[in-house]
C-alpha cells in the first residue's frame, strides 16, 4: 500500500517524495501534467479571488514573503525587514540582481509600482487586504519602504498571498486588461499559454532566482469532475490531481502506483446568504436555515473525514481558534424560525463545478425539507458564479475559502462592510469595530479576545453559515518526487521532478 501522508498546518509539511512507479520516456517526464478542479477565471494577482488561481499564479510569481510549514513568515523577494516600535513602518530589503521572466529587473522602483496598482487597478481584491497602507517608497534599489495609516498585525502575512506577488511593470503597463491573458512575474515557471477550458502551460524560468527548476515545463488542465480527474490519474494522462474527491481516496491509497496527501487545511466552507434582498434580507430565513444542518453527517458521510466539522472561520490548530460545540440540528428551531419568516421559503443555492459541492448541496437540500425549506441547486461556470457574486445577483451560494496563515486574512473582507469577499452585503458596525481593533492587536490574545466577540455577532446575525473545514488533498503518480504542499494548499512545484 502506498504511503498516505498527513500533515497539522502548525506541525509538519507534507512532502511527496516518491519513488518511480510509471515508466515515462524521457522526453515526456520533463513535463508534470496536473489535473486541476477548475479552469483558473483570473491570472492576475490584483484580481484573483479564487483559490484555483492561486496554485497557477505561485507558480508565476515570487513574493516578497512567504510562508513554511509551521506558518512563519519566510524571505522571498525580501531577504530581510525591520519593522518600527510602534508598527506602522516596514522596511524591506530585496535580494539584489532579480530579473523578471521578460527581463526587466524586479527592483524596488517594481515593488512600489505593484503596491500602488493594487491598491487603485479597477476590480482590485487586493485593495481592502492593503487599505491601511498610506505610502510606498524606494529607497534604493534594493529597499522598500511602507508606511501604514496605523499598525497592522497581519500586515507581513498579508503579503504571502497575492498581495505580495510583485508583477512586472512593463507588461503590466503594455497589456493593460490583457495582463491576465500574458502574467509575467519572477516565479520559477513562465507563461505560455492559456487555452480557456483546455489548459494551461508554463515552462521553466531559466533565470529564476532560486535555480532552474528540474521540470521543463508544466501544463494545468481543468478537470471539473472528481471522477474525472481520477481518470485521467490512473490513465496516465496526468500525473498530479487536486483536489481528490473522498470516494476516490480510498481507490487510489489501494493502487501502489500512486499515493495521496491528506493534510489538515487552513479554509472553510460554508452557505453565504444575500442579506441585500428577500429571502434573506430576514434574518429568520437565515437561522431556520442554519438550524437544519447536521455539520457530522456532511463531514463523516458525504466527505468521509477528509475535513472536520466548523462554526466559524478559524480551523483547528491555527492561532484563533477556539474550541467550538458543533450545534446539532434543531428542527423545532428551524420551524420556529420558519413562522417568522413567513411559514415556508424557496431559493436557489448556486455551487461551483467539480469538488464534492453536489453531493454537500444535494445533503443540504434532504435536511432542509422537513423544516418546509425547499433548495433548488445551480451549478454555474466558476467565471460566471463570480461574476454574479460580484453583482449579488443570487439567492444563496455554496462557497468557501482556501485560508492564509493570519485569521485577519479568514474574517474581515468576509464579515466587514464593503469586504472584498462579502458578497452577501452583510453590515454590522460592531462587528467591523471589533475587526479593526483585532488588526491592530500587539499579542495574539488580545487579538483572539476581539475575534471572539465578534463571532458572538455575527453567527448571532448568521449572514455565512461555516459548515467545515476542509483538508488539503492531492494524488499523484510515483513518479513525481520533491512536490510540496503547504498548509495553504498551494502545490509548489520549483523542486518537483519527474523520474
Amino acid at each position: 500500500m502506498p504511503n498516505v501522508l498527513t500533515s497539522h498546518p502548525l506541525s509538519r509539511l507534507a512532502v511527496l517524495a516518491l519513488g518511480t512507479a510509471l515508466a515515462l520516456g524521457s522526453a515526456a517526464a520533463q513535463t508534470l501534467t496536473v489535473g486541476l478542479e477548475g479552469d483558473p477565471p483570473r491570472l492576475d494577482p490584483a484580481l484573483s479571488t479564487t483559490f484555483i488561481d492561486t496554485q497557477v499564479l505561485n507558480q508565476i510569481f515570487d513574493k516578497l514573503v512567504d510562508i513554511d510549514q509551521n506558518l512563519k513568515i519566510i524571505p522571498g523577494i525580501a531577504k530581510s525587514w525591520e519593522i518600527s516600535k510602534d508598527g506602522k513602518t516596514y522596511t524591506f530589503h530585496l535580494a539584489s540582481g532579480l530579473k523578471f521572466q521578460d527581463g526587466t529587473p524586479l527592483d524596488a522602483a517594481a515593488v512600489v509600482y505593484t503596491f500602488n496598482r493594487n491598491m487603485t487597478l479597477a476590480g482590485s481584491a487586493r485593495k481592502n487586504e492593503l487599505g491601511t497602507v498610506k505610502t510606498v517608497s524606494a529607497i534604493n534599489p534594493t529597499t522598500v519602504r511602507v508606511e501604514l495609516k496605523q499598525a497592522f498585525s497581519p500586515f507581513l502575512a498579508v503579503l504571502t498571498d497575492r498581495a505580495g506577488m510583485i508583477v512586472s511593470p512593463t507588461a503590466a503597463k503594455k497589456l493593460g486588461k490583457d495582463f491576465a491573458n500574458q502574467p509575467v512575474g519572477s516565479g520559477p515557471f513562465t507563461f505560455v499559454s492559456h487555452k480557456r477550458g483546455g489548459s494551461i502551460t508554463l515552462k521553466a524560468n531559466a533565470s529564476y532566482m532560486a535555480g532552474v527548476p528540474k521540470l521543463s515545463g508544466l501544463v494545468y488542465r481543468p478537470l471539473d469532475a472528481g471522477d474525472v480527474r481520477y481518470a485521467n490519474l490512473i490513465s496516465g494522462a496526468v500525473q498530479v490531481i487536486t483536489a481528490v474527491s473522498p470516494n476516490d481516496m480510498t481507490k487510489i491509497a489501494k493502487n501502489t502506483d500512486f499515493s495521496v496527501v491528506n493534510a489538515s487545511g487552513l479554509g472553510y466552507n460554508g452557505i453565504w446568504f444575500n442579506t441585500t434582498r428577500p429571502p434573506f434580507n430576514n434574518v429568520a430565513a437565515r437561522r431556520a436555515v442554519a438550524a437544519t444542518i447536521d455539520r457530522q453527517a456532511i463531514t463523516t458521510q458525504i466527505l468521509e473525514d477528509t475535513a472536520v466539522p466548523g462554526v466559524g472561520p478559524f480551523a483547528p490548530g491555527t492561532p484563533a481558534y477556539t474550541a467550538e460545540t458543533v450545534p446539532q440540528p434543531d428542527l423545532k428551531a428551524a420551524q420556529a424560525d420558519m413562522q417568522k419568516a413567513g411559514g415556508n421559503l424557496t431559493f436557489t443555492m448556486l455551487i461551483f463545478p467539480g469538488g464534492s459541492g453536489t453531493e454537500v448541496a444535494q445533503a443540504l437540500q434532504a435536511m432542509m425539507a422537513p423544516a418546509n425549506i425547499t433548495v433548488k441547486i445551480e451549478q454555474v461556470e466558476v467565471g460566471t458564479l463570480l461574476s454574479r457574486l460580484d453583482k449579488k445577483d443570487f439567492d444563496a451560494v455554496l462557497a468557501g475559502w482556501s485560508g492564509l496563515a493570519d485569521p485577519d486574512s479568514n474574517i474581515y473582507d468576509w464579515v466587514a462592510t464593503g469586504g472584498a469577499y462579502n458578497f452577501g452585503g452583510y453590515s454590522n458596525k460592531a462587528v467591523d469595530s471589533l475587526l479593526i481593533k483585532a488588526r491592530t492587536g500587539a499579542t495574539m490574545a488580545a487579538r483572539k479576545t476581539d475575534y471572539q466577540a465578534a463571532m458572538a455577532l455575527v453567527n448571532t446575525d448568521q449572514p455565512y453559515v461555516w459548515l467545515y473545514h476542509s483538508n488539503n488533498i492531492a494524488a499523484t503518480s510515483k513518479s513525481v518526487s520533491g512536490l510540496v504542499i503547504t498548509p495553504d494548499g498551494i502545490l509548489r512545484f520549483k523542486n518537483a521532478s519527474l523520474k
